[in-house]
């Protein structure tokens, strides 16, 4: 099993690569989506997050209002590092278990886990390869504006993670979504044509 890891900044495309790997017969695993399940209630990170930010992040159905939630973390560094530290071994845990269940069904599979922060969690180093999405800071807050983040709120969010050049010297391979959607396709084909041989 040939594990992939696919990390970039905040709306650089990442989900649109893992989505089109996932197309090609990769097997996506979201960390940021299993990070949103264990925050669930009853889930294994919920009551911890709860202790540590306090009842006002919670929505009136007692689910964790991941808009208040955003507002306390990417004040400050500090308390985006006590989230990871809190949320990352648990998702890590679920990542494992998942990885294995695909190793068992399918020895040959390459894995690719999309996580925002792994270059800065250091779990890149779990991974076989990794391939960093970028694109102009000038199209991150284009497209964040699109999901209806302020202008203010994302750039509060993408001086708190890693600058995208740092990420790059990270990577085995680098997508670059600033072109059309044929232009990132295009480098996804060859990335995963290149990742296959390696199987």
């Amino acid at each position: 099993m040939l594990k992939v890891g696919l990390t970039g900044g905040l709306a650089t495309g990442k989900s649109f690569v893992g989505r089109a790997l996932a197309e090609r017969g990769c097997h996506l695993i979201q960390a940021d989506e299993i990070g949103r399940r264990l925050m669930q209630p009853g889930g294994a990170a919920y009551d911890a997050v709860v202790k540590e930010f306090g009842r006002e992040i919670l929505a009136s159905d007692g689910t964790i209002d991941r808009k208040r939630l955003a507002s306390v973390v990417f004040r400050e560094r500090s308390s985006l590092a006590v989230l990871n530290r809190l949320v990352h071994p648990p998702v890590i845990e679920e990542q494992d278990r998942l990885m294995a269940e695909i190793a068992a069904r399918d020895p040959g599979a390459i894995v690719v886990v999309e996580a925002a922060v792994m270059i800065e969690a250091g779990t890149y180093k779990r991974m076989d390869r990794l391939i960093v999405v970028v694109c102009p800071l000038e199209k991150q807050l284009e497209r964040a504006a699109a999901r209806g983040l302020s202008r203010e709120e994302a750039l509060a969010r993408i001086r708190l993670q890693m600058p995208l050049e740092e990420k790059r010297k990270y990577a085995d391979y680098v997508i670059d979504t600033s072109g059309d959607e044929a232009d990132t396709l295009h480098q996804v084909d060859e990335i995963y044509n290149r990742l296959r041989s390696q199987q």
